[in-house]
């Protein structure tokens, strides 16, 4: 894979660990670092070993937002390919195949939280600071925010968050429900890689399409989303993986999934 200058990345028995890594402007998010997450998609995609990603942020932060540096020069052409090219990417994210654990570290502002929001899973402590303060800025978010909080933790929180710019910390983050898991931030990482091992013990077909069944259906209606899961529990009733594993529940082992 081509060398990424502003993000770093492991794989070890079928997790890839993704970090942040411009420590010194806070994982603040710019044109290379949109490019090195789409170079890292393009690797996930072609891998079908990868089931799980952990996506994390160098030093004290997870993203502390955009790079305001670089917008500031940004004329409304190239505002616009930014935008477009950022919600892009974490359209690309939050459809990826494998199932992604946002170890939130820090501070998740901006497009961090909209980072953040990509993730099937969020994994965060009382020390986090989370937010959208782009009212404050002139802008509002523009890379999926006000959508994806308001369908995650409603309306009137969303517009709290949105219309204020309040900064919450990790306890009314999980009150919230913007994150999933309030653990010690010494612990962050290693009860990251506690859910991913349990990730890993599910049957890997069943996984993904239970995430295509949860994500598409969400934007339908709930008769479409009915359809869709019917369609889909049918299918997998037709895979090895069904048959494994409840042949091992019967015969009391673990079952040895072949994603089939």
């Amino acid at each position: 894979m081509t060398q990424l200058k502003t993000l770093s990345y492991t794989v070890d028995k079928g997790i890839a660990k993704l970090v942040l890594n411009q420590p010194k402007s806070l994982n603040a998010i710019n044109l290379a670092m949109l490019d090195d997450l789409n170079t890292f998609m393009n690797a996930m995609e072609q891998d079908e070993s990868i089931r799980v990603i952990i996506l994390t942020g160098e030093g004290k932060a997870f993203m502390a937002g955009g790079d305001i540096k670089e917008m500031m020069k940004m004329d409304d052409q190239v505002a616009k390919k930014f935008i477009e090219y950022g919600n892009y990417t974490m359209n690309r994210l939050a459809g990826l195949k494998q199932i992604m654990i946002g170890a939130i570290n820090g501070y998740a502002l901006g497009g961090g939280l909209e980072l953040a929001l990509t993730c099937d899973l969020r994994i965060g402590s009382s020390e986090n600071t989370i937010g959208f303060p782009e009212v404050g800025l002139g802008i509002m978010p523009g890379y999926g925010g006000t959508q994806r909080a308001v369908r995650l933790i409603g309306l009137g929180a969303t517009k709290r968050l949105v219309f204020t710019g309040e900064l919450i910390d990790g306890k009314e983050a999980y009150r919230l429900g913007l994150i999933d898991y309030l653990v010690p931030s010494a612990d962050l990482l290693e009860e990251a890689d506690k859910l991913a091992d349990k990730l890993m013990q599910q049957a890997p077909l069943a996984l993904k399409k239970a995430k295509l069944a949860i994500n598409r259906g969400s934007q339908s209606s709930l008769q479409e989303g009915l359809l869709l899961e019917n369609e889909i529990v049918i299918g997998l009733f037709n895979s090895q993986d069904r048959i494994e594993g409840m042949n091992a529940f019967v015969e009391k082992r673990k079952a040895n999934f072949k994603a089939k």
